[in-house]
């Protein structure tokens, strides 16, 4: 079988929760957020997932997403990985869409980048380098990880420009799985936070 890839977005911090842009800043998770975690965790151990046995597990080294990992259930099992780290926002580090559109009208993170930090083309190579890790296992993957990177890592398993990953939300604590179909990359389940409102 084909490998999949499960994203677990981290769980909700008070930057996430203001919308302001969280790349390198170590932000701790809210209670909010850590509940998320929970309750994340205890979907990944009921069926049909099972608790993931034999899945390797990586998570960024940043806090919230190593909590979030903790917290569910899966740190003694996960292994950092730098590739996994959110955007460097550069000059943009902690300011929202607004304050920023306060100077530049028509920004858009995923046409224009940042200024002082990282390029798309730096991202996508990013994201590449996840998705060929997956592609090269023979088992399932779980990653706990950053909204942006975990979207540009959808775009690029589906073979497109990381500017696809504009159209594709991905909340606080969500778990998305990135599979196949026909033989070919294709989204299974994307953004899903069903476990936070059961």
């Amino acid at each position: 079988m084909a490998p999949r890839i499960l994203l677990a977005r981290h769980g909700q911090t008070e930057w996430s929760l203001s919308g302001k842009h969280t790349g390198r800043t170590d932000i701790p998770l809210l209670d909010e957020g850590r509940r998320g975690a929970e309750l994340l965790g205890e979907r990944l151990r009921r069926a049909p997932l099972g608790g993931l046995p034999g899945v390797e597990i990586r998570t960024s080294p940043l806090a919230r997403a190593r909590e979030t990992c903790d917290i569910a259930g899966f740190g003694d099992r996960a292994a950092p990985w730098d590739a996994l780290m959110e955007w460097d926002y550069g000059a943009y580090e902690g300011m929202t869409p607004e304050e920023i559109r306060a100077d530049r009208p028509d920004w858009l993170i995923w046409r224009d980048g940042v200024p002082r930090g990282e390029t798309l083309a730096e991202v996508s190579a990013r994201a590449d380098e996840v998705v060929e890790w997956v592609r090269s296992e023979e088992r399932d993957v779980l990653v706990f990880a950053h909204g942006h990177i975990l979207r540009s890592i959808g775009a690029r398993w589906l073979g497109l420009d990381i500017d696809f990953a504009a159209r594709v939300r991905l909340n606080p604590t969500s778990l998305s799985v990135l599979g196949w179909a026909y033989g070919e990359p294709a989204i299974e389940t994307w953004n899903d936070c069903g476990h936070l409102t059961s």
